[in-house]
Order: structure tokens, then sequence, then C-alpha cells
């Protein structure tokens, strides 16, 4: 019965710690809220079904996002099969947003807009590199585990795409 309850805690523990992260990882990957929280549920659902199997070899967070970023790859590869609603179709049909101060929405949303077409322009791998260590906190060698790259390259790639992060934001701004 301690072990049960021991997974549970957990559990907790991870969600409460861990679960922005995750969603933030999968919502900067994917660039929708609802797949974002469709993701971010089944990454907790996998780790859930993996307890007992579960050791403690490090960063809990890097085994969760080891997970999302698992699924972010596996959704790509069946994107052919997926039907996506065009921009005007989803504002229709899109719940309205519950925005607190609306005088900062067109400043924050500009702002989103701006790095969200900046991390768009950077190599898929340099922007997985860069989510990983935003939102996951991640040490470089975890993300190396993650992605399966060198350590040595994936220091590259972060580096790089950082480089590149600014000159686009730098432009983008002018």
């Amino acid at each position: 019965m301690r072990r049960r309850s021991d997974q549970h805690e957990r559990f907790a523990t991870w969600t409460r710690e861990h679960g922005a992260a995750v969603r933030g990882y999968l919502m900067a990957m994917v660039r929708r809220a609802d797949v974002a929280d469709d993701l971010t549920q089944e990454v907790f659902c996998r780790a859930w079904q993996a307890r007992d199997r579960y050791r403690e070899q490090g960063n809990a967070r890097a085994y969760l996002l080891r997970i999302a970023d698992r699924l972010v790859c596996d959704r790509r590869r069946r994107a052919g099969r997926e039907r996506t609603l065009d921009e005007e179709t989803w504002k229709q049909i899109e719940p309205a947003g519950r925005g607190a101060e609306p005088w900062r929405a067109p400043t924050e949303a500009e702002a989103a807009e701006r790095l969200d077409a900046a991390l768009e322009r950077l190599s898929p791998m340099q922007r997985r590199v860069l989510l990983l260590r935003y939102y996951g906190g991640l040490r470089f060698a975890e993300i190396a585990q993650i992605t399966g790259c060198p350590l040595n390259t994936t220091l590259s790639h972060c580096r790089r795409g950082l480089m590149a992060m600014r000159k686009l934001l730098v432009e983008s701004a002018l």
C-alpha cells in the first residue's frame, strides 16, 4: 500500500512541478493550444502507465520532456493523415478568450507573432534544443540525450539558434 501512495505522490509532484514546462514546450512546438493540451495530457497518461517501470535516474523533467518530444515527432510523422482547419474556420469555432487586460493584447500578440516567426525560421533541431532548454530548463547533456545528438552538436545548435533568434528579432523590430 505504501508503494501505491508513493507513486501517487510522485505523479502529483510531477504534474505540479513540471506540467507548465511540458505544456509550454508542446505549445511552442505545435503552436496550437488545443493540440498542446491534448499532448500534455498524453504525456502524463504515458508517464502514469509506465509508473511501475520508472526508475529514478536523474531529472524527472527530462523524462517527461523526452515523452513530449517523442509525441511531437510522432505527430509530425502522422501529420499528412490529419485534417487541419484554416485560420478563418478556426476563428469561427474557437472559444472567445478571457483576457483580463484587453489593452495589452495587441502588444503581446505582436511580440508573440515576432517570436513565433523567428522560431519558425530556425532549423527544426535548433528549435527543439532552444525549447527544451527554455521550457524544460534542462541541462545540455539531458537535451543531447533526448534529441540523440552529441553534446557538442547540441551546444552548437543552441548557440546558432540563439544567434539567429537575436538577429531575426532585431530585424523584425525595425
